[in-house]
């Protein structure tokens, strides 16, 4: 009995002093030298002035265009059952407009949900490299929080800039901390792993909170993070923006109140997962103040806005297949049969995850390089329509997707800001026709115009509001730098 005691004690001992090291890191960081507390520094500390006039342009863009994709989005099944889902459960709170919806109001959170549940049900949001939809898991939030405030102290225009710019850059940089972030996804959804981090920063940029509070509402933001790879093209997929959206907000107001997360939840900590759990290549380095010339990454990088509502990959095989489709038109009758078809081959990159042969729903077929391809062959280009269950089911497209190969060069790596797409059809004949993307109208490195921003702005929200509403929506957001209230902006989308 006595030797069995000596031989546990050392090993329990070791234990125990393990853990002491642990919790003693754990209780008492060096605030000032940690890479989360420079990251509610700058949350906390950024002002206006710090917006160059490049960012402010970029992201009154973003914002335009994500209230127009949340407003066609509101006419989405998705949409309907979240929303029919919040009233019923939660019932009506007279506080935050909802996307399209004339009449209903929710509470602030539940309106950021609905509101990010419509801007992704159609995958029709900005996408930026590393990947992400950066867009959608702020703006309903900071919506809603604008919304939430009494009338008399209702953020600025440029308050509200500031705010939705915070919440862009904090995720930026948190992607960047990773190689494999960079790349497209296998295990989680980027929007849910930085989306709630954006979106709380966002908040607690507008709630004014002090830097000890903005990084806790980063840490109570990391704890709601995460969701899996395997929902996307599912209904699913649109509430992993939603619950971006809503939970930051919840992180900020609930760090508003005083509750406390982790000082080192963005840290790299021996033995002590953080953000690093998300990813395994993780290397965090502390955010320079704004003070000290501080350059937004947007600055740096424009945003990728999207044509047509699918994934972005899609739009490099879709754009090949045009210029294909071309090309048939020119030696055909001028409408592309799929008897003349004897093979397509696509050249894409190697992404489980949107190689789907035969999609049977609308959610499917946006994450289909063969059903995109495929479209824009028959048509010549993708649009909203090419998602109908009528245009999915036509016996001629689905003669074609029973054409298709796939091949994954190796200099086609799965990455925004590198991969191409190449479309090769092989006639019935023996003629070979190609086609070849590297880089689509759309994307950061080619963003789309002033013009057709603004056209693709009003093909959506003109869905669900009148012209004249439209166009004071696009006076609103062009103005919002120099308006005093945005409240203006908020009238709009009531």
């Amino acid at each position: 009995m006595f030797k069995l005691q000596k031989t546990v004690r050392p090993i329990w001992a070791a234990r125990r002093i393990h853990n002491s090291a642990v919790e003693a890191v754990l209780r008492s960081p060096t605030p000032e030298e940690t890479v989360t507390a420079s990251f509610g520094k700058f949350i906390s500390k950024v002002k206006p002035q710090h917006l160059s006039s490049v960012v402010l342009h970029r992201s009154k863009r973003m914002v335009l265009d994500s209230i127009g994709v949340g407003l066609i989005g509101s006419t989405t099944e998705v949409f309907e059952m979240v929303l029919q889902h919040c009233k019923h459960m939660y019932g009506h709170d007279n506080i935050c407009s909802v996307y399209g919806k004339r009449g209903i109001k929710l509470s602030p959170t539940l309106a950021a949900f609905v509101n990010g549940v419509a801007t992704h049900s159609m995958d029709f949001d900005d996408t930026w490299h590393p990947a992400t939809h950066p867009s959608g898991a702020v703006l309903p939030a900071v919506l809603a929080l604008s919304d939430m405030m009494p009338a008399s102290r209702k953020p600025s225009g440029l308050d509200f800039l500031l705010a939705f710019n915070v919440g862009i850059e904090i995720q930026g940089h948190l992607m960047r901390f990773s190689n494999e972030a960079r790349n497209i996804p296998k295990r989680f959804h980027p929007p849910t792993v930085v989306g709630p981090m954006g979106s709380a920063a966002a908040c607690a940029r507008l709630l004014s909170l002090d830097s000890s509070q903005c990084s806790h509402a980063l840490a109570i933001a990391a704890s709601l993070a995460g969701a899996p790879m395997a929902n996307a093209a599912t209904q699913s997929k649109p509430l992993h923006i939603g619950n971006a959206s809503r939970l930051g907000l919840e992180a900020a107001l609930l760090a508003s109140r005083g509750l406390e997360a982790s000082p080192l939840v963005l840290d790299a900590v021996a033995g002590v997962a953080g953000f690093s759990a998300f990813y395994e290549d993780y290397k965090p380095q502390p955010l320079d103040s704004p003070h000290n010339g501080h350059a937004f990454l947007l600055e740096e990088q424009d945003m990728g806005f999207k044509r047509f509502p699918a994934h972005l990959g899609m739009h490099w095989v879709a754009d090949a297949a045009a210029s294909v489709h071309k090309l048939l038109v020119g030696i055909g009758p001028g409408k592309i049969s799929p008897d003349q078809v004897q093979d397509i081959l696509l050249r894409v990159p190697l992404s489980k995850y949107i190689n789907r042969p035969f999609p049977e729903s609308e959610h499917e077929a946006r994450h289909s390089f063969q059903f995109n391809a495929c479209s824009a062959l028959l048509d010549g280009e993708v649009t909203v329509q090419s998602f109908t269950p009528g245009a999915i089911s036509r016996p001629e497209l689905h003669a074609l997707l029973s054409r298709v190969r796939l091949e994954h060069p190796h200099d086609n790596p799965a990455n925004f800001n590198l991969m191409y797409g190449e479309v090769q059809v092989t006639l019935v004949g023996g003629d070979i026709l190609k086609g070849r993307c590297d880089t689509f109208y759309g994307h950061w490195r080619n963003p789309l115009t002033n013009e057709s921003l603004r056209k693709k702005f009003r093909n959506n929200a003109e869905v669900v509001l009148p012209s004249a509403k439209v166009e004071r929506l696009i006076e609103a957001v062009d103005e919002l730098d120099r308006l005093d209230d945005c409240q203006d902006l908020l009238s709009q989308l009531q």
